[in-house]
């Protein structure tokens, strides 16, 4: 039985939809992008991230994108968790950890009665509810509304055992020190001890993880 899922899901221009060393996409949805090749979509649950690729041709394809890559800076991102702690306090849904970094976000969702795609698109539509409200939205120049600064889609795996859980949500806790960034804590992600999940920590007993956002 599925017991959650680890998401990633990106803003605009980081990973593209023709990416050499695959992607999530079905299809190339902007004509200025199909000149550097289909869509390049791929299901394997390992990270591509390491996989080749021309650099040159990336750096071709992002200089033909309509808007500048988004890149979230501290404003933004806590922006973007406001807007991810509204829709959770709506729906009940359980983010069991999350990292927002400046390019994409990784999160680990506890099984739900509707679709994670779904979940994943509720939440991507909160943040830009936050963004706009609080008027840092990065694409604000380009337009009112502004254009989305979220990419489509979302890469996804089932996790159907506790010990993957553990893993999944150790994996997202530390991914921001990889990009050279302190460890993330925020007020929506639920302390592990109340959904039945190991924890090494002997002080977690009782206490949430992160601070109000």
């Amino acid at each position: 039985m599925v017991l959650g899922s680890h998401v990633i899901f990106c803003l605009y221009g980081f990973w593209l939809p023709n990416e050499q060393r695959g992607s999530w996409s079905e299809f190339v949805g902007a004509w200025e992008l199909l000149r550097f090749g289909r869509a390049t979509k791929t299901d394997t649950r390992r990270s591509v991230a390491g996989n080749r690729f021309d650099p040159a041709r990336k750096a071709a394809a992002h200089a033909a994108l309509r808007y500048p890559a988004v890149r979230l800076n501290g404003v933004q991102a806590r922006a973007i968790a406001r807007g991810f702690a509204d829709y959770v306090s709506q729906s009940g849904i359980s983010v069991l950890a999350c990292a927002i970094l400046p390019q994409h976000v990784h999160m680990v969702i506890g099984r739900h009665t509707i679709h994670v795609e779904q979940v994943v698109n509720q939440l991507k539509a909160a943040a830009t509810r936050r963004l706009i409200a609080e008027g840092v939205h990065p694409l604000a120049a380009f337009g009112s509304p502004p254009p989305r600064c979220r990419a489509r889609g979302l890469w996804k795996v089932f996790l159907d055992q506790q010990s993957d859980i553990e893993r999944a949500c150790g994996y997202v806790d530390d991914n921001p020190t990889k990009e050279g960034l302190p460890r993330q804590h925020w007020s929506m992600v639920q302390p592990r001890v109340e959904i039945g999940l190991r924890t090494n920590d002997p002080n977690a007993m009782g206490r949430r993880r992160g601070f109000p956002v």
